[in-house]
């Protein structure tokens, strides 16, 4: 089974930037397709961005030209680079498959705030 542990949250001001990172454990990290996922308070989870075991890259309307999505395959790692940050990008962020998503990790928390 995978298991997922991202980091990098923190509170930053408006503009500011914050690099996330996810490790997967277990088998099968390599050969799906992967997204970053953000839960505001009290609601669903919302995915953010996407990337297939290729590179090939999605991302949701609120995010484009501000996030970017990679992956290093031979560490079982996902990225996520988040620049121009807005008090609305604040969330708890979680990585998962793109489809059918498993156990969710513990996420970490993003503030952004002035």
């Amino acid at each position: 089974q995978v298991q997922f542990v991202e980091s990098g949250g923190g509170l930053v001001q408006p503009g500011g930037s914050l690099k996330l990172s996810c490790v997967g454990s277990g088998t099968g990290f390599s050969t799906y397709l992967m997204g970053w996922y953000r839960q505001a308070p009290g609601k669903q989870h919302e995915l953010v961005a996407s990337i297939s075991p290729g590179g090939n890259t999605n991302f949701g309307g609120s995010v484009k030209d501000r996030f970017t999505i990679s992956r290093d395959n031979a560490k079982n790692t996902l990225y996520l680079q988040m620049n121009d940050l807005k008090p609305e990008d604040t969330g708890v962020y979680y990585c998962n498959f793109r489809y059918n998503p498993t156990t969710w990790g513990p996420g970490t928390q993003v503030t952004v705030s002035s």
